[in-house]
């Protein structure tokens, strides 16, 4: 019994002596890397790990810089801003500055609502709304700043009503369009309280410009030349009051009257995927920054050729300030409008064309009435009556497009077709009013 459990033991000793040279050996194979690990490999991964962290940065850059600038195909237009400032320098053709400052205009403003576009996606859809609408009129605000240091008040006006014409007409009619021949097999719906509410904006902004004409035009002033520049400054004031009201409200209260894009974007998984940005938010901000900066130099040299390439083209410069210019600085805000409706995606669009037009009327004109006021500029809410009735009219058309809450391309094309009505008029408009140019 005995020598039997001795024999089993020296079995498991002898098993237990073969086991443990084997395990032993794999353990200090896996123990001695670990021990030189502190000495040079660590500084080695850290070292590395800088390499690695300035190679992505500078990759990140040049991919950023692909990205905005090489990427999209409308940027074959951008050598157009150069040859204009050269050809100012160089020749007095007038007509050709225009042209290619207006063509050079083009791409950057395209590019300028591609980078409001990507910082909108780390922002949210609300402040990414505003930053859109706000970023997308920045190219119109630029010039109008330039025709207002020039003393062109009516260029100025013209230009800023022909941008709000052009989204409510052109840019929403092409995108109801658009939209509705891509889905010609259903109704495509928006929210009906955002269109109403912006609606009511834009009603309020005619109401502003609509009585300092009836002033003008019915000789009722009290103080002539006066009451009319007073009567503007402080329904300005009252509207900049309005459209801040606006703004508090719609960050606010978006879970309810504006949370529609909010469910958009959580229902639809596609969206999800499509909203995720190419270049970071930083990134996005230094493109804004140039892309603003290079827009304003070509702004001032568009606006030094207005009068000159009017003459040499022999168009009306209501012309050039209504229709040519508003569909340049339009160029993002057209192009975004029509793609979300394209992709069902009403209550963007609606966001995009309406909402830039609100923010012109309630925001960018005052806003020029005050800076023209600290110039020292007679500036005023006056469009004339021309101007003032197509606005009015304008404004009504729209808001019974949008009462419904639905769209198709029948809709667009009936405000497709009243644009060009429009575009027509002003060809064969002359203003009455030179003198302030």
């Amino acid at each position: 019994m005995f020598p039997e459990m001795g024999s089993i033991e020296e079995k498991v000793d002898l098993d237990s002596d073969e086991e443990i040279p084997f395990s032993g050996a794999r353990t200090t194979n896996k123990m001695q890397p670990m021990n030189f690990e502190p000495s040079h490999i660590l500084l080695n991964r850290r070292f590395s790990a800088s390499w690695v962290i300035r190679k992505v940065h500078r990759i990140s850059i040049l991919r950023s810089i692909h990205i905005v600038l090489f990427k999209a195909r409308i940027n074959f237009l951008l050598p157009f801003g150069p040859l204009a400032i050269m050809l100012h320098y160089l020749t007095n053709k007038h007509g050709l500055v225009f042209f290619f400052s207006l063509v050079g205009i083009i791409p950057l403003a395209e590019r300028l609502g591609y980078a409001t576009e990507q910082l909108a996606c780390v922002t949210g859809p609300t402040v990414g709304g505003l930053l859109n609408a706000t970023f997308g009129n920045a190219t119109e605000m630029i010039i109008s700043m330039y025709a207002l240091k020039n003393g062109m008040i009516r260029v100025v006006q013209q230009s800023l009503l022909g941008s709000i014409l052009s989204n409510m007409l052109l840019v929403l009619g092409c995108a109801f369009f658009c939209g509705g021949l891509v889905h010609h097999h259903k109704v495509q719906i928006f929210n009906k309280a955002t269109a109403i509410v912006n609606s009511g904006l834009l009603l309020m902004a005619v109401m502003g410009i609509l009585f300092p004409a009836v002033l003008h035009f019915t000789h009722s002033e009290v103080h002539k030349g006066k009451s009319e520049i007073a009567l503007s400054r402080v329904s300005s004031c009252i509207m900049l009051v309005a459209y801040a009201s606006y703004i508090f409200f719609q960050l606010k209260i978006q879970n309810n009257l504006y949370s529609s894009l909010d469910e958009v974007r959580e229902n639809n998984d596609e969206a999800e995927e499509e909203d995720v940005p190419e270049i970071t938010h930083w990134e996005a901000v230094g493109w804004l920054a140039a892309l603003t900066l290079w827009i304003s130099i070509l702004s001032g040299y568009l606006v030094d050729a207005i009068q000159g390439a009017s003459d040499s083209m022999n168009i009306p410069v209501a012309f050039i300030s209504v229709v040519l210019l508003p569909i340049v600085g339009n160029a993002a805000e057209h192009a975004s409008a029509i793609m979300f409706a394209m992709k069902d995606k009403l209550d963007i669009t609606i966001g995009v064309a309406v909402g830039s037009s609100t923010q012109i009327s309630m925001f960018v004109i005052p806003f020029c009435v005050i800076v023209g006021w600290i110039m020292g500029k007679p500036m005023d809410l006056n469009f004339q009556l021309f101007e003032t009735a197509t606005l009015f009219i304008t404004v009504l058309v729209v808001a019974f497009m949008l009462q419904e809450g639905q769209s198709n391309y029948f809709k667009g094309l009936m405000l497709i077709l009243c644009y060009l009505i429009v575009a027509a008029s002003f060809f064969v408009h002359i203003d009455p009013s030179n003198d302030d140019d």
